[in-house]
């Protein structure tokens, strides 16, 4: 995840380690922190990949090394920006940091990885409501946290659907067959209550 934000930043011009650590902080809006004992050996292992490179920086009393990205880490970002996620715990903070830099991706890009997200959180939630009805689920703050993350997740979906039907919009991507036909029959229902 790190190695994403780090690529992101430095196609935007590149900084010193310092800069990169407060800008991904602001870059970020607040969703990771991000230590410099995770930050530089991130960015030794990008370097020995060739998706980076370091001079040292010519300012101030302490020479503080640049980083800047290559051709390689061009390649690189944009694989971890189109990477299939995993279901898991930290996938939630990955897409975030990806969102961060969608405008990298062209629309169709971005649509496909925005529907393959709300499917992802579909299925969670499937699993979360599986989960409520269970008579086995009796202790009352257990089910309070499953009610909390079945609601998350529902403001999420309806989130990625706008997200969606905002990206569709504004570059005229047609949506796949079945989403068409949900859209009409909602549209004809609206029509008829009118």
């Amino acid at each position: 995840m790190i190695e994403l934000a780090v690529l992101g930043l430095l196609k935007e011009r590149p900084m010193h380690g310092y800069q990169l650590n407060r800008e991904l902080s602001e870059h970020l809006g607040g969703l990771s922190r991000v230590s410099y004992g995770s930050l530089y050996p991130s960015l030794r292992r990008l370097e020995r990949q060739g998706a980076i490179t370091s001079e040292p920086g010519a300012t101030g009393a302490r020479r503080k090394t640049v980083y800047a990205i290559t051709a390689e880490g061009e390649r690189l970002f944009l694989e971890l920006l189109e990477e299939t996620p995993q279901e898991n715990q930290t996938e939630d903070a990955r897409f975030r940091v990806r969102l961060a830099f969608f405008r990298y991706l062209p629309p169709e890009t971005r649509v496909r990885l925005l529907e393959r997200r709300r499917q992802a959180l579909e299925a969670r939630l499937a699993e979360f409501k599986t989960r409520l009805r269970d008579a086995g689920t009796t202790d009352d703050y257990q089910r309070a946290l499953l009610d909390h993350a079945r609601a998350g997740t529902e403001s999420d979906i309806a989130w990625l659907t706008e997200l969606i039907r905002s990206e569709r919009l504004k570059y005229e991507i047609t949506a796949p067959v079945g989403e068409r036909r949900r859209a009409s029959a909602t549209l004809r229902r609206k029509e008829r209550t009118s």
